[in-house]
């Protein structure tokens, strides 16, 4: 396989049906800064982001030629800097009656899932130490101290036989993409 350069994901697309509502809920549920945002032949813009070294994160697209077409998007994904950050957003979630709010241990990290108003899903995540083959899952109680949960997710751990460190695996997929 030809060695490509590193290509890294920045930022996702939806298209939605209405973008100040989306705008507004992206900014509050999630801390984003509209960065810019215009119109463009028929379609409305907005390009959201939290890192001031990304033009964008998120852009936005409500274009009146797909009006009543469903987003083809799965999830959007944002990750966290440790397991506190997540505790601290499902408590913020839970006040702020988010629609599908459900947490879920994979293994290889903790998730919480919601969706926006449009329907689109989100999740937070922050990665454990380990590796676990996907798909896996088991429920995740956000209510638990971090020490509570990093001891189930062990036990866990110990108990599945594709488990290994996360730095193991890590290293073995840099091999297959030959770096």
């Amino acid at each position: 396989m030809t060695h490509l350069p590193n290509a890294r994901l920045t930022h996702v697309g939806l298209f939605v049906r209405d973008i100040e509502v989306m705008k507004a809920f992206y900014a509050r549920t999630l801390g984003m800064s509209i960065s810019d945002a215009g119109d463009f032949f028929e379609r409305k813009l907005a390009f959201l982001t939290r890192d001031p070294d990304e033009h964008h994160q998120l852009v936005m697209v409500q274009d009146p030629a797909r009006d009543g077409l469903a987003s083809a998007v799965n999830q959007v994904s944002f990750r966290l800097d440790d397991l506190e950050a997540l505790r601290v957003y499902f408590r913020f979630l839970q006040e702020s009656n988010a629609i599908g709010l459900e947490g879920r241990n994979h293994g290889n990290s903790w998730s919480l899932y919601f969706f926006d108003p449009e329907g689109n899903k989100i999740e937070l995540y922050v990665p454990t130490p380990w590796h676990v083959r996907q798909p896996w899952r088991a429920p995740l109680d956000l209510t638990q101290s971090v020490e509570a949960i990093v001891e189930e997710t062990k036990g866990h751990i110990d108990q599945n036989p594709t488990a290994l460190p996360m730095s193991e695996w890590s290293d073995a997929l840099r091999i297959r993409l030959g770096q």
